[in-house]
This record gives structure tokens, sequence and C-alpha cells, in this order.
């Protein structure tokens, strides 16, 4: 017996079939792709540090000299 011999009423049922195929589909490949992602770092670094950790980070590595830090310092507080 094919799917179209089915008795009448019974169309709406093999939709029902098809929508929960590409939703389960859909899933797996969001599962996936999300972890993909989350292995990989995440594709973009986004930063939270504030700018006062920045300058501190900055002194720190000898990128900017003493005064700048200070100035930096206090016009960020």
């Amino acid at each position: 017996m094919m799917w179209w011999d089915l008795p009448s009423g019974m169309g709406w049922l093999m939709g029902f079939g098809v929508i929960w195929t590409i939703l389960f589909w859909a899933v797996v490949i969001a599962v996936i792709v999300w972890a993909v992602k989350k292995l990989a770092g995440g594709g973009g670094t986004t930063s939270r540090n504030t700018p006062l950790d920045i300058a501190r980070e900055r002194y720190a590595k000898g990128e900017i000299s003493r005064e700048e830090f200070e100035q930096l310092k206090k016009d960020l507080s």
C-alpha cells in the first residue's frame, strides 16, 4: 500500500511527519553549528575589559608611560 492509497483523512498526519522531520534536522544542524563555534572559540572575541583595565594592560606591557597611565586613570575615574 502506498501513501496515496491511504484512506482520506490520513494526509494531514503525513504532513506532521514531514514537519517533525524538518524540525529534527534543523535542531541537529543547529547543535552541530553551535558546538563547532564553541570549540573554535566562538568566532569573534568580545572584550569585557573596562577602559581602565585596558590602560592597566597597556602600562604593564610598556606601551604607555607612567605619566600617560596616571593621566588615563584620572580621566577614566
